[in-house]
């Protein structure tokens, strides 16, 4: 019997989003906007980007004793996350700090805070959360070796793994054989390739199918790498498709490949293929780049049917 659809071991940040009219260089100074604060972190926004579409989902995470960790408690529970494993202290909230330019892209620093204080011991005393999940996702603000914790209580518990690899790190081989699937953005695939070595981590020579393909070869069971605006590519033993996005009009990217995720593991769980599963993903993260911030942005299953 499954509680939950999904289950999310991962970050809860406060977002410090700044708009400018371009993103500095090195040694450069610009002018932006006034400070935004918004509720992120990849973890946390997964798990509302998934309770908004209307999956059953837990938080595992952690924030600090402060008013940025209430901002997070509070957005989720505003969205219907189950926030009993969200965790409090040891450290203040993590933070992102975010600058978007016009045309609506993002770069990000993340000072963990709290999130570093996640460890393996947490996921340990929260087996029988993963355990009622019918998909455990993951990401990498939280330390490795927390994530691969959570991996082996999933492996246990025969529970779905889907992970994100952001920020990018060389992956454990039993981490890498959990993941159904290993979800990457251009970025992480080329990282990922690098170190795996072959012609297929030279951008300029391969395309993102062979990427995809690649990245099935050192070890996941399958693989979608994101392209944005161009949809996605997916690879399990099946074979490689793309799958396109809607043409939209960006107005903030961030938080947008969390809400793809989210919808991708929520889909696999309720048996949808993988090939489904990312047609319906494709959609959710579509819609969360047309409106500002990352939780904020986030469609129902209605708004997105709307399209």
């Amino acid at each position: 019997m499954h509680t939950y659809d999904l289950v999310v071991v991962g970050s809860a940040n406060a977002d410090l989003v700044v708009r400018v009219e371009r993103r500095p260089g090195a040694g450069e100074t610009v002018l932006g906007s006034d400070l935004a604060t918004h509720a992120g972190g990849k973890g946390a926004n997964q798990a509302v980007a998934a309770a908004r579409l209307g999956a059953g989902t837990a938080l595992l995470a952690r924030v600090g004793r402060d008013a940025h960790g209430r901002l997070l408690a509070d957005s989720l529970g505003e969205a219907g996350v189950d926030t009993s494993a969200l965790l409090t202290g040891g450290a203040p909230t993590g933070v992102a700090l975010i600058t978007v330019d016009p045309d609506g892209n993002n770069s990000i620093v993340v000072a963990p805070g709290a999130n570093a204080r996640l460890t393996p011991e947490d996921v340990g005393r929260a087996e029988g959360l993963l355990a009622a999940a019918r998909v455990v996702s993951l990401q990498l603000e939280i330390p490795l070796d927390t994530v691969a914790a959570a991996v082996a209580a999933a492996a246990r518990n025969g529970t779905r793994v889907v992970l994100n690899p952001s920020p990018p790190v060389p992956l454990p081989a039993e981490v890498l054989a959990a993941c159904d699937p290993l979800v990457v953005n251009e970025h992480e695939a080329r990282f990922l390739l690098d170190l795996a070595g072959g012609p297929a981590a030279d951008a300029s020579s391969a395309s993102p199918e062979r990427w995809a393909e690649a990245l099935l070869a050192t070890g996941p069971r399958s693989v979608v790498v994101t392209l944005g605006a161009d949809g996605a590519v997916l690879a399990d033993a099946t074979g490689v498709a793309r799958v396109a996005s809607p043409r939209v009009e960006a107005v903030d990217t961030t938080g947008a490949g969390d809400a793809f995720t989210a919808a991708l593991a929520w889909r696999l769980g309720l048996g949808e293929s993988l090939t489904e599963a990312v047609r319906l993903a494709v959609r959710v993260g579509a819609a969360a780049v047309t409106r500002p911030g990352a939780q904020e942005s986030y469609p129902t299953l209605d708004e997105v049917a709307a399209r």
